[in-house]
């Protein structure tokens, strides 16, 4: 029996999920969560085979719940499943040691099968969204000026930022500027928003 663990923000689609997945004879979910923190807490406590996670979740993102599960929990396999599929965010999730890719338009039979393949080793990644990536190339943001633009996506002031990172204003204010430009956007929030769309952050 293959456990499972789903993540999901949206009650709904992480209900109808586990629902459908419990039609199938060798799949089990054991845990469902609605945040990245409760799928970290509910991976660490129910250790499931396969961690099926949105990408997009309040909080901790699916790809930063894989890259903690690979170390707190490292017999248990992750796939993401987004409707927001971005290039960008492929390239971090198989960064991270993600097995699975797949958009929410997948299939019940598919994901089934998907999990079962991720489980025995194997690797899915959507053939649409393997394509993007390879079509939209690298990040041109350095780590340092992705993570400032993640913490400007709110709006939050420079003086915050820089508080948050351990940095002077000027300093973050010079990362923004630089990211802004390399992105041709007029301010750190279009900035955000264009990396955002790019998968870059």
């Amino acid at each position: 029996m293959i456990t499972v663990l789903l993540a999901d923000d949206e009650h709904l689609i992480r209900g109808a999920l586990a629902s459908l997945l419990v039609l199938e004879d060798d799949i089990t979910v054991v845990a469902q969560a609605g945040t990245g923190d409760e799928a970290l807490a509910m991976a660490r406590a129910h250790r499931p085979d396969v961690a099926v996670l949105d990408l997009q979740m309040p909080g901790l993102d699916g790809v930063a719940v894989a890259g903690q599960l690979r170390d707190s929990v490292p017999g248990c396999a992750a796939m993401i499943v987004t409707s927001h599929a971005r290039a960008g965010a492929l390239k971090r999730a198989l960064s991270v040691g993600v097995r699975g890719f797949v958009p929410k338009t997948v299939s019940a039979h598919d994901l089934a099968q998907i999990i079962r393949t991720v489980h025995s080793g194997g690797r899915y990644i959507d053939q649409e969204l393997a394509a993007d990536a390879i079509a939209a190339g690298e990040s041109p943001l350095t780590p340092r000026e992705a993570e400032l633009l993640s913490y400007a996506e709110d709006g939050a002031p420079v003086a915050d930022i820089a508080s948050r990172a351990s940095l002077s204003s000027g300093t973050v204010r010079n990362y923004l500027s630089a990211a802004a430009t390399k992105l041709g956007a007029e301010n750190r929030h279009v900035a955000a928003r264009i990396a955002r769309e790019h998968g870059w952050l």
